[in-house]
C-alpha cells in the first residue's frame, strides 16, 4: 500500500504516505461546490506531472554531470465539462543559466515529456510543455 485516504466530510480528504506518514488534504474547488482552501484532486494531477518532469530530469542531470537545481516549473490546469475532467495541463519550465550541450538540452526535453506520469495520462488530456533555458 503506498497511501490511506480518509474522507473527513465538507468535501475534504486527508491522505497519509504510508512510508514517511506525510500528509496532503485535499478540497473541492470553489468551481465545484467546495471551499478551495488546498490542493484539488485534479490539482494534485497537474502538479504530479510537473514534479515527475522534473524528478526525471533530475535523474538525467545527475548521470550527465548537469546542475539542474533551481529549476523550476508553473502549472496551470484547463478544466472541461460535460465530463468534468482535466482537458489541459500547461507547464512552463525555466532553466536556470548552465552549460549543456545542445544534445543534453535535448535529452532534458525528452526526459520531461516521458516521465512516468506524462505516459499515464489518457491522450485526450492535453500536455502544453514550453522549456524556457536562460
Amino acid at each position: 500500500m503506498v497511501a490511506e485516504i480518509e474522507y473527513l466530510g465538507g468535501l475534504r480528504t486527508s491522505s497519509v504516505h504510508l512510508k514517511s506518514n506525510n500528509l496532503i488534504i485535499t478540497d473541492a474547488p470553489l468551481d465545484n461546490n467546495g471551499k478551495g482552501e488546498a490542493f484539488s484532486p485534479t490539482d494534485l494531477v497537474s502538479s504530479a506531472l510537473g514534479s515527475c518532469m522534473l524528478t526525471i530530469m533530475g535523474i538525467l542531470a545527475e548521470k550527465e554531470k548537469i546542475e539542474l537545481k533551481g529549476t523550476k516549473l508553473s502549472v496551470n490546469k484547463i478544466m472541461s465539462s460535460n465530463p468534468r475532467k482535466i482537458a489541459e495541463i500547461k507547464i512552463d519550465i525555466e532553466v536556470p543559466p548552465i552549460s549543456i550541450t545542445e544534445e543534453q538540452k535535448a535529452k532534458l526535453i525528452n526526459a520531461a515529456h516521458t516521465c512516468p506520469v506524462a505516459l499515464s495520462l489518457h491522450p485526450d488530456v492535453k500536455q502544453d510543455i514550453t522549456f524556457k533555458f536562460k
